[in-house]
C-alpha cells in the first residue's frame, strides 16, 4: 500500500497524530520499566534462601548487653534441646529475613586496595550448622578446630564458606577454594562453597538485588556470641516448640527481653519480609494494565473520530473501487505508522528513565530484551484497538458515505 496518502492525511491532523504518538511513547517507556521492576520483585520474592525454612525457627533476645554468653546460651540450648521433636539447636548471629548483624566490607589484599564488596558474615556454632543443614558443594566441611572465639567482631584468622554467587563476584572464572580475603585485620580463607545462603535483608542491602546471596559463613565456638538461637524440628512440631520457648523466656532469662518481632519461624519471617515487595509487584502490574488500557482507549477514540471526519473520503474511495479489505488496511497502516513513531520515541524514554532510576534509586540496568517485548506488545495493542473503528469504516456503503458529505 502507498503510504504517501496516509502521511498526507496525518500531516493535516498534526495535533491528533502527535498526541497519540506521545501517548504510545509514554506507554512504552512506563511499560518496559514497570515490567522490569515487577519481574525483579517477583524474582526477589521467589529467592532461594538456601535452608529449609519450614523446619527452622529463631529466638532472639534484646537488652542483654551484660549477659554472660556461656551461661545464657547454656540455659537456652538446654530448654530447646529437651523439647520433644527438636532435631538440632545452636547459636547464630542472624538468619535470612531476620536482623542483619554482620555486615562488613572486604578486600582481596591485606593493604585494603582491592575492594571486594559488602557481604554478610554469618557466625555459626556447631549446633547452628547442624540445624541449618548447610554443606559445601565444593571444598571441605568444617572441623572442630575451625570453630574459634571471636575477637572484636570476627575471628582473626578463619576458614570460611562463601556462596557461589559471591565467589563468582570476587573471582570470576577462577577456582575460589583456598583464596584469601580480608576484613580490616581479620584474614579469611575459602574452605568451601555453598550453593545458596541469602543475606538477612535481600534486595535491601548495600549491593541491591545483585548481592542477595553475598554471604560468608564463619564457624565460631558456642560461647563466642549469644542472643540469637536457631532450632530445627519437624514442621508440624515447630509452632508448639516455639510457643513453649516464648512462654518460658521471662523465667528462663529474666535479665533479658525476648524480641517477639524476630522470634518466629523462618517461614513467618519470610512472609513478613516480602509483604511490601508483593504489594509493589501488584502495583507495578496494575500500572502496566492501566497504561495499556488508556493507550487502547486513546487509539480507539482517535480512530473513531477520524472515521467520522473522513466519511466522505471513505465513500469516494469505495465508489472508486476500494474494497473493504483495502479500507481496513488503510487504517491499520496508519496506526502502524503512529505506533512505530511512538515506540521509537518510547524506547529512548525507557532507556533514559532507567538511567535516572539507576542514578537516584540504585535499580538494576534495564535488559535490552524488554524493549522489543514492549514494542511488540504496543504494536499488537494498536492493531487490536484500531480494528473496530476500521471495520466500521469499511462497512459504510459507498452511496451512504457520499451523501453524508
Amino acid at each position: 500500500m502507498d503510504i504517501k496518502p496516509i502521511l498526507a492525511t496525518l500531516t493535516r491532523h498534526r495535533v491528533s497524530a502527535l498526541l497519540i504518538t506521545l501517548e504510545i511513547a509514554l506507554a512504552c517507556a512506563v511499560l518496559c520499566n514497570a515490567l522490569f521492576m515487577a519481574a525483579a520483585r517477583i524474582d526477589l520474592v521467589g529467592l532461594d534462601s538456601g535452608v529449609d525454612e519450614a523446619s527452622l525457627a529463631t529466638l532472639t533476645l534484646k537488652d542483654c548487653d551484660g549477659c554472660n554468653a556461656a551461661d545464657i546460651n547454656g540455659r537456652w540450648l538446654e530448654l530447646l534441646r529437651r523439647q520433644p521433636g527438636v532435631q538440632a539447636a545452636g547459636v547464630v548471629n542472624s538468619l535470612p529475613f531476620a536482623q542483619r548483624a554482620g555486615v562488613a566490607g572486604i578486600t582481596l589484599d591485606p593493604e585494603g586496595k582491592h575492594f571486594g564488596g559488602v557481604p554478610h558474615f554469618y557466625m555459626v556454632d556447631p549446633g547452628a550448622l547442624q540445624a541449618l543443614a548447610l554443606a559445601p558443594v565444593r571444598g571441605r566441611a568444617f572441623t572442630a578446630a575451625d570453630h574459634q572465639p571471636i575477637g572484636n567482631f570476627l575471628p582473626a584468622n578463619a576458614q570460611v564458606w562463601i556462596t557461589r554467587d559471591f565467589a563468582e563476584h570476587l573471582w570470576p572464572g577462577e577456582d575460589p577454594l583456598g583464596k584469601p580475603f580480608w576484613m580490616a585485620d581479620s584474614h579469611f580463607s575459602v574452605a568451601g562453597i555453598v550453593d545458596h545462603f541469602a543475606v538477612p535483608n535481600p534486595g535491601r542491602n548495600e549491593g541491591g538485588t545483585a548481592a542477595t546471596q553475598w554471604s560468608v559463613i564463619v564457624p565460631v565456638t558456642t560461647d563466642a556470641q549469644s542472643g540469637t538461637y536457631v532450632v530445627r524440628a519437624d514442621p508440624r512440631d515447630l509452632p508448639g516448640i516455639l510457643r513453649t520457648a516464648v512462654a518460658a523466656a521471662p523465667a528462663l532469662v529474666p535479665e533479658a527481653l525476648l524480641d517477639h518481632e524476630y522470634s518466629r519461624t523462618l517461614a513467618d519471617l519470610r512472609q513478613r519480609y516480602f509483604t511490601q515487595d508483593r504489594a509493589m509487584t501488584r502495583l507495578l502490574l496494575g500500572v502496566c494494565l492501566a497504561m495499556l488500557l488508556v493507550t487502547a482507549l486513546g487509539i480507539v477514540g482517535l480512530a473513531s473520530f477520524w472515521v467520522q471526519q473522513r466519511t466522505k473520503q471513505i465513500g469516494i474511495r469505495r465508489a472508486l473501487g476500494a474494497t473493504r479489505r483495502q479500507v481496513l488496511r488503510y487504517f491499520q497502516t496508519e496506526n502502524l505508522l503512529l505506533s512505530g513513531a511512538g515506540i521509537v520515541l518510547g524506547m529512548l524514554l525507557a532507556y533514559g528513565g532507567n538511567q535516572a532510576l539507576m542514578h537516584y534509586f540504585e535499580t538494576a540496568r534495564l535488559p535490552l530484551l524488554y524493549l522489543p517485548f514492549g514494542a511488540l506488545a504496543l504494536f499488537a495493542l494498536g492493531q487490536a484497538a484500531v480494528i473496530g473503528p476500521a471495520m466500521r469504516a469499511a462497512a459504510v456503503p459507498p452511496i451512504v458515505a457520499t451523501r453524508s458529505a
